[in-house]
């Protein structure tokens, strides 16, 4: 069975960056990639009630615009990747983009939504794109992997998870962590970056059921003490070159909440390497 993966795309190099990058990633693998583009016309909102018409003119040229993007696109693609176990759908849709990317992974059992860190109309300074950040918070129901522009894949050796051991852990969620880690043959590496070693009984507990979750892959345990927590994180991922971090976004994380803007400006290591953010299921 073929593994369904979403790229939407705004044709911006970022967007590209991280269909190559899904493409490389999982070139052992049989899988279907869904690339998405959405468009809208000049000056529509979507909560406007006057939604364009097929066949006025605003509307054509929008989604003329974006099939010959698509096209281009489609033709970069079977230059590149002439994998067969790999197969590409296109798709142009006009509306919002996650409101089109939520009933598509909704109707065709998307496994995954892989997406750039920033698209084409977003500033040079900011770390994340609006579209990055609203999917990896709102698309509750499908992991997001964001991938940085100058990100490649040559082979993944190490995955860091950080956590709190707050709360427990459902071997579903954390299916495409370790799908990925096995695939390359990576470890992960269960991160707690906290002053105090000693857990309590209920950390405990969910560190123990956290390393039933990851049983079938490889992994191993790490404390940092003495740091701020996303300090941390970052030293410990800059210090070991880590390939990629995971997180599990839930409403008690590990970072908080890891989306607001002060947080972005201080995770300077997902410019450097790939966020999968994968979500609680019991939210």
């Amino acid at each position: 069975m073929k593994k369904k993966i979403l790229i939407p795309t705004d044709f911006s190099k970022n967007a590209w960056n991280a269909l190559t990058y899904a493409a490389d990633l999982f070139k052992h693998e049989e899988c279907s990639f869904i690339v998405l583009n959405t468009y809208r016309t000049k000056g529509y909102n979507l909560g406007d009630l006057m939604v364009p018409e097929p066949g006025t003119p605003s509307y054509e040229s929008a989604k003329t615009s974006s099939e010959k993007h698509m096209d281009k696109l489609v033709s970069m693609i079977e230059f590149r990747d002439t994998n067969p176990k790999h197969e590409y759908e296109i798709i142009t849709k006009f509306g919002g983009l996650m409101e089109v990317m939520e009933a598509i992974i909704e109707q065709r059992d998307i496994e995954l939504v892989v997406m750039g860190t920033k698209g084409a109309s977003n500033s040079r300074g900011a770390l994340f794109g609006t579209s990055t950040i609203l999917a990896m918070e709102k698309l509750r129901n499908c992991p997001v992997m964001g991938v940085p522009l100058d990100v490649r894949v040559a082979s993944l050796k190490e995955i860091v998870m950080p956590t709190g051991y707050k709360t427990h852990y459902k071997r579903k969620e954390l299916s495409n962590l370790t799908a990925i880690a096995n695939l390359q043959e990576a470890n992960i590496c269960v991160l707690y970056v906290n002053p105090d070693e000693n857990l309590s009984k209920q950390q405990e507990a969910n560190k123990e059921l956290l390393a039933e979750c990851l049983e079938d892959a490889s992994f191993s345990f790490h404390h940092l003490s003495g740091v701020d927590a996303t300090i941390g994180v970052r030293n410990f991922v800059e210090s070991r070159d880590s390939d990629m971090v995971a997180i599990i976004n839930r409403k008690h994380a590990f970072f908080g909440s890891v989306f607001t803007t002060p947080m972005i400006k201080e995770l300077g290591m997902f410019s450097k390497v790939p966020l999968l953010v994968m979500h609680d299921l019991r939210n």
